[in-house]
């Protein structure tokens, strides 16, 4: 397995990181009454939505790092082909299912009205099928209920980037470098809207910024290796960083322009330093076996977790007629449910839909490969893929 495509264990963490931030911003008002005095306090001082903007990063430098080096070591086509294949069977099987899985529970499970109505999701299915939930998620914010799918806008964005990133890094070539920073420099200095949040591409384009570096000599030239010889300091670094980026994401006052970057910022430096996949972050062991599980089902826990919470909901609702989940009793009561069901259904959603799925792309896009390549003969690779990474751009 070469350095592309091995899995970095602290990245693994990282995700584990991320979907447990998104589980924990998404308990207030969909899992538990949102006028819990002290969840409210907690959520005006410390918000934990930054696990959308970690999970960017995170894309952008894992797929990038794969994509760019085989654009330079063969033909385009079979290339960029092959990759929609490998991303398509990864992550519309799981999407679609749990798009129209909970679809009959707004029938048959929604004496709450948690579910929504099925008019308003069967719209916002329509806009997970085809991918444009993200512009749908900022029509509806705070104007009109969404669905219980509200979570794929940031699927959405996501698949947007995966379709124009080869395009791109084929038309732009040794400017594509110059392209991404141009795309973050755009939205740094800026306030948000609604939309701008839902087309936040600057954290996708550091996470492929970062994979170009990474190919380059300065890359390791800048690895941190004084963290091995302080071995508390790459805990106590990623604890300030997601303690920052809470903040950040709290106080919609406090460095109004620039604070949606700088949350993306942090996100790349906790990236980079997981990167090298030396333990810099966090160390062997069990700690770090639990979060690479979290880690590895976190696509499927992002996607199950709301449908799962409004389970929840409905079920106290039946069984105890509890209708304001703020007692103590409640609460736990809810959370345990709530985290039994998510982690059991997302072992089983990647057991029996990811892995498979995964492995029926792998070999689907291989056979498509190697049918294209007897096609063409072998022909040597165009002139235009021929600049290596490291040369993307000015040399660092």
């Amino acid at each position: 397995m070469n350095a592309a495509t091995q899995k970095i264990a602290e990245i693994e963490v990282l995700r584990g990181l991320a979907v447990l931030g998104v589980l924990f911003h998404h308990v207030s008002g969909n899992l538990v009454s949102s006028n819990l005095e002290w969840l409210e306090a907690l959520m005006s001082q410390l918000q934990l939505w930054w696990g959308v903007d970690l999970f960017f990063v995170i894309s952008g430098f894992v797929i990038a790092r794969q994509l760019l080096p085989a654009l330079q070591q063969s033909a385009a086509r079979p290339v960029i082909v092959a990759f929609w294949i490998r991303r398509a069977f990864r992550l519309l099987p799981s999407a679609w299912l749990w798009l129209l899985l909970p679809l009959p529970l707004v029938l048959v499970f929604n004496q709450t009205g948690v579910f929504g109505a099925l008019s308003t999701n069967m719209e916002a299915t329509v806009a997970g099928l085809f991918n444009f939930a993200n512009f749908r998620f900022a029509d509806s914010f705070f104007k009109y209920d969404y669905g219980f799918s509200f979570v794929y806008w940031s699927l959405s964005l996501e698949e947007q980037f995966y379709l124009l990133l080869p395009l791109l890094a084929l038309c732009f070539r040794q400017k594509l470098l110059w392209l991404l920073l141009i795309v973050v420099l755009v939205q740094f200095f800026q306030v948000r809207s609604v939309l701008m949040m839902s087309l936040r591409t600057d954290a996708l384009a550091l996470g492929v910024l970062l994979a170009i570096w990474s190919a380059k000599p300065s890359y390791q030239m800048f690895e941190p290796r004084f963290l091995k010889a302080l071995p508390l300091s790459g805990g106590l670094i990623l604890a300030s960083l997601l303690l920052a980026m809470s903040f950040l994401a709290a106080h919609n006052d406090f460095l109004p322009t620039v604070r949606i970057g700088l949350i993306a910022v942090m996100a790349t430096v906790l990236v980079w330093l997981a990167s090298y996949g030396r333990g810099y972050l966090w160390p062997t062991g069990l700690g770090q076996r639990l979060m690479k599980w979290l880690g590895a089902r976190s696509y499927a826990i992002y996607l199950i977790h709301i449908p799962a919470y409004f389970f929840t909901r409905e079920l106290l609702y039946r069984a105890l007629g509890v209708t304001d989940v703020s007692a103590s009793l409640h609460v736990l009561l809810s959370l345990t449910i709530a985290a039994g069901l998510i982690s059991v259904l997302s072992q089983l959603n990647y057991r029996w839909v990811e892995m498979p799925m995964r492995q029926l792309g792998s070999r689907v896009a291989q056979r498509f490969e190697h049918k294209d390549q007897g096609a063409r003969g072998l022909q040597p690779m165009p002139a235009l893929l021929n600049t290596p990474i490291n040369t993307i751009g000015e040399q660092a």
